[in-house]
């Protein structure tokens, strides 16, 4: 007997029968989601903080290929100020030493 208010499949098509989305669509919504998370960073004082650095700071680690899409999101949301700030320090050292 199945108890009220048990989960049921949220797509009942068959995998093939999806719609996946479009590398257009995934970038902007990856992009979306950079920007979310610079504007939080400026809501907590760091006032130069762009979509871009974001991206940037999150996909160094990606050098094997990308990774699941659940797994981008969440490095993206979870990236915290102080990650953020040693890598940009990071980033400014190393950009320092190439111009030398």
């Amino acid at each position: 007997m199945a108890r009220q208010g048990s989960l049921k499949s949220v797509s009942r098509q068959k995998q093939s029968q999806r719609e996946f989305m479009s590398e257009q669509e995934l970038m902007t919504c990856i992009e979306d989601l950079c920007n979310s998370k610079a504007a939080e960073f400026r809501m907590y004082g760091y006032e130069n903080v762009t979509g871009e650095q974001i991206w940037a700071c999150v996909s160094e680690n990606y050098r094997r290929g990308w990774p699941r899409l659940n797994r981008l999101v969440n490095d993206i949301m979870s990236l915290k100020a102080n990650r953020f700030m040693n890598w940009l320090m990071l980033s400014v050292y190393k950009d320092d030493d190439e111009q030398k």
